[in-house]
């Protein structure tokens, strides 16, 4: 009688081991899809900024206020650079999918608080996306200042100092051909 009971105890840390297995895998897989969500959208500013050359400088947004989420998407259309940066401005706020209908439709197809940024840096120019991440692990290099200080959590949340806030970045070098 014993023995079943300690075979039931074993079996039971086991279960609880492979739930928390379970439960740590989900988050990995969450971390995985919004890298991969906001490398697509880093990629795709940097193509267009790239096929726009000759107005790159137009595309230029200020790390202190970056486009995506709690911002404003312009709508003008009026040249490239206005329509590509309303176009990214609200794929950074996750209009390529939704949820629910009518007046209570939100965008849920990107990033957990996604935004961009393109800096003009000596000549190049430096296409960020920032975004939340689950968990906290380790601030971005300085030289990353698009978004900073935007996903600290509140009061006794493990999220301060940018450790919940997580990048990518690309340079590109817009040559001079004569």
């Amino acid at each position: 009688m014993i023995e079943v009971l300690v075979t039931i105890v074993i079996i039971a840390f086991g279960l609880l081991g492979m739930a928390g297995l379970q439960m740590r895998l989900q988050l990995s897989e969450m971390e995985a899809y919004q890298r991969s969500q906001a490398i697509l959208l880093m990629d795709d500013m940097a193509n267009r900024i790239a096929v726009n050359r000759n107005n790159a400088a137009s595309y230029v947004i200020a790390a202190a206020s970056p486009t995506g989420t709690g911002a404003t998407c312009t709508s003008s259309t009026t040249t490239t650079a206005q329509r590509d940066l309303g176009e990214w401005c609200a794929a950074l706020q996750g209009a390529a999918e939704s949820t629910g209908t009518g007046s209570t439709t939100v965008s849920v197809g990107a990033m957990v608080g996604g935004r961009g940024c393109v800096e003009s840096v000596g000549g190049d120019y430096m296409v960020t996306v920032v975004w939340q991440g689950t968990t906290p692990i380790s601030a971005p290099p300085s030289s990353v200042a698009c978004g900073a200080n935007s996903f600290n959590g509140n009061t006794g949340s493990p999220c301060v100092n940018d450790l919940c806030r997580r990048a990518v970045t690309t340079v590109i070098r817009i040559a001079t051909l004569t």
